[in-house]
């Protein structure tokens, strides 16, 4: 009987054995967790050339724990939509204007309103205020991880056939505009009809004359080819282009620490390589551009500036006085830049 019951127990783990393949698993592999990355810049432009390398520095010093998956030119959901698989805890990176944060924390659309910053500099050194910071804290208790506020891509301008100088060259031209409260109602304070499409969309829709130009950066002025449709740039600087760089909250907590610092140095680095090319770059697309038969015209700053000052006075959910804050800063920024603090 003994003997029987061995010859039994010896059947069943041999049957274990060949139910579970009859290998020994490798208890020491971990497979790597997927992030997917998205962003609305398409692969020329410079902000999706420094993300191919955020990406692959992860990836390589994550030693597979961790696969970020990059999609550019709009083909996972950005803006409003890719915000909220983030806000709803998705494993997902958006890499968008900071104004969909605003959509969350409306006092991000205030940071990045109208007409505030004359530098890049000035901008990058607001991002690190307690006041910014407080956004960011109230922005984790919405579920989302902002990673970086520093991913700078130029002053925004119009992208017309029709010589802008003034608001009263913009009355009636149709523009796109993200869909943003804050930039439907700065071009519509500067005179224009504003139309809120997706980025991608925007070249086809110029060529159907469902819009008349667009609103942007010198680089995705040229690394999008607008200019292939439009050939005037009016340079009204009036919002900066910057993308903010978030993550779920939900992810980024289920992170080891090691992960979670591996993510933020590339982001950061990340964001120092991309604004390093962005100021090389833009000079350099000046002269591609006028080549390309583009021509560039100033406007008359301080009418556009008296023009979008209404802006300020269309949001109610922004703090009272938070533009008395941001110019409180703002003003203490310059100061400390021309101390060369």
């Amino acid at each position: 009987m003994n003997k029987f019951k061995g010859l039994l127990c010896a059947s069943l783990l041999s049957l274990l054995v060949v139910g579970c393949g009859g290998e020994k698993k490798d208890e020491g592999k971990v497979e790597a967790r997927v992030i997917k990355v998205t962003t609305k810049f398409v692969d020329a432009e410079q902000t999706s050339k420094s993300l191919v390398k955020v990406v692959k520095a992860v990836n390589e010093r994550s030693k597979g724990t961790l696969e970020l998956q990059l999609f550019t030119s709009g083909t996972l959901p950005i803006g409003k939509d890719g915000m909220e698989q983030v806000a709803n805890g998705s494993d997902w990176i958006l890499v968008d204007g900071v104004n969909f944060l605003g959509d969350y924390i409306p006092d991000y659309n205030a940071i990045t309103g109208p007409m505030l910053y004359t530098s890049f500099e000035e901008y990058l050194r607001m991002v690190r205020t307690p006041l910014v910071q407080d956004l960011n804290e109230k922005a984790y208790d919405k579920g989302i991880k902002v990673l970086s506020m520093d991913w700078v891509f130029g002053f925004r301008s119009l992208e017309t056939n029709k010589v802008i100088k003034t608001p009263e060259d913009l009355k009636g031209v149709k523009l796109r505009v993200p869909t943003s409260q804050l930039y439907t109602y700065t071009l519509e304070a500067m005179g224009a009809n504003p139309v809120a499409m997706p980025y991608p969309d925007t070249y086809a829709a110029i060529q159907q004359g469902v819009i008349e130009g667009v609103e942007g950066s010198i680089l995705s002025y040229y690394g999008t080819k607008q200019y292939e449709n439009v050939k005037n740039y009016s340079l009204t600087r009036h919002l900066l282009g910057v993308s903010a760089v978030s993550i779920s909250r939900k992810c980024w907590e289920s992170l080891t620490d090691e992960q979670r610092t591996i993510i933020q140095e590339e982001f950061n680095k990340g964001a120092e390589d991309n604004l390093s090319e962005t100021n090389r770059l833009e000079e350099v697309y000046i002269g591609k551009l006028k080549e390309a038969g583009v021509e560039f015209n100033e406007v008359d700053t301080a009418a556009f500036n008296k023009a979008a000052s209404v802006v300020f006075t269309k949001f109610p959910k922004w703090t009272p006085g938070i533009y008395d804050k941001i110019m409180e800063n703002l003003t203490q920024i310059r100061e400390d830049i021309k101390n060369g603090k």
